[in-house]
């Protein structure tokens, strides 16, 4: 492959991201279609950083989210990581709700369960004090695909884990490039980045952790 169609993969920082699909369906800000790389080493799927839409375009994507606490169908989709996690987790553990989003709902069933809980948002609480502490599990629901630095972000919020604590993501699974094609998933222009199976035992590696896979877009991992 020529080498000048290559590029750095955002999580694992190799070289040789190599082109995975070019989506001529949709328009970037050129005009042009948007094109995604995949990793060899870690298998990401990532889209080329010149397509990614501008904050307030971005911001204007999550206003549209109907993120309402009293939702009970909301609270259900929740629950899947919500349940497994509460049951691991020993009474009044302190917690982290990254990305908590305009209406925070999973940090709430956690208080509701008698944990403690902080919340990050970068656009709806951008107070980054919570970073200065240390919890016994930190939460991530369909957040990780926005991450346009996840190497820095999930290391982040790595280092904020006690031992023995776990980090819970929820989030669609990229297969390949047959089903990526017409993926609803990959539509929204908010999504960057996609998880293959192959990149959680990556991260696994790297952390040294236990990673369990609770379902077919949820991860669970334990800092050993």
């Amino acid at each position: 492959m020529d080498s000048n169609s290559l590029r750095p993969c955002p999580l694992c920082s190799c070289s040789e991201g190599e082109l995975f699909y070019h989506d001529t369906s949709k328009r970037n800000r050129q005009g042009s279609g948007v094109t995604y790389y995949c990793c060899p080493q870690c298998k990401l799927v990532f889209m080329a950083s010149e397509h990614f839409v501008s904050q307030a375009d971005e911001k204007a994507v999550y206003e549209l989210h109907q993120n309402d606490p009293a939702d009970i169908g909301y609270r259900q989709f929740l629950g899947r990581l919500f349940q497994p996690l509460n049951e691991r987790l020993p009474p009044h553990s302190s917690g982290l709700d990254f990305g908590s989003g305009p209406g925070p709902t999973l940090s709430l069933m956690f208080e509701e369960a008698g944990h403690t809980m902080a919340i990050y948002d970068p656009f709806y609480a951008p107070d980054l004090r919570p970073f200065n502490h240390k919890y016994d599990f930190i939460t991530a629901t369909e957040v990780v695909e926005h991450l346009h630095h996840p190497k820095q972000e999930l290391n982040r919020l790595w280092e904020c884990l006690k031992p023995n604590g776990f980090l819970g993501i929820m989030t669609k699974r990229v297969l390949d490039v047959e089903s990526f094609q017409t993926w609803h998933y990959k539509n929204d222009p908010t999504h960057v980045i996609f998880f293959a199976l192959e990149t959680f035992e990556w991260l696994a590696a790297q952390w040294g952790a236990k990673l369990e896979v609770l379902d077919k877009d949820i991860v669970l991992f334990t800092k050993l």
